[in-house]
């Protein structure tokens, strides 16, 4: 990939999240009162800093892709992040 890979990664992450909560149009508060109900504790402040900064546990991430209804994520739309990002990856 050539640039700091984690950074890429973490960037893949930001986008696909946020795509998704723009998609459902849902905003970091109601992000945090879904988590809630299932017993998760993560304030709108956090929840935005660590989706901003791509990082987070796969845990948190599986919680939030199963409060957003996500079905997957496509390696097609992880590919177009890379090319947006100037990264050759096949």
């Amino acid at each position: 990939m050539g640039l700091d890979e984690s950074a890429v990664w973490r960037q893949a992450v930001q986008r696909i999240l946020k795509a998704e909560m723009s998609r459902r149009g849902v905003r970091y508060q109601e992000l945090s009162e879904r988590l809630g109900q299932l017993g998760i504790q993560q304030s709108a402040d956090n929840l935005r800093n660590k989706v901003n900064k791509g990082i987070l546990g796969a845990d948190l991430l599986l919680q939030i892709m199963f409060v957003l209804n996500m079905r997957k994520i496509d390696r097609d739309d992880l590919l177009d992040i890379f090319q947006d990002l100037g990264i050759q990856a096949d």
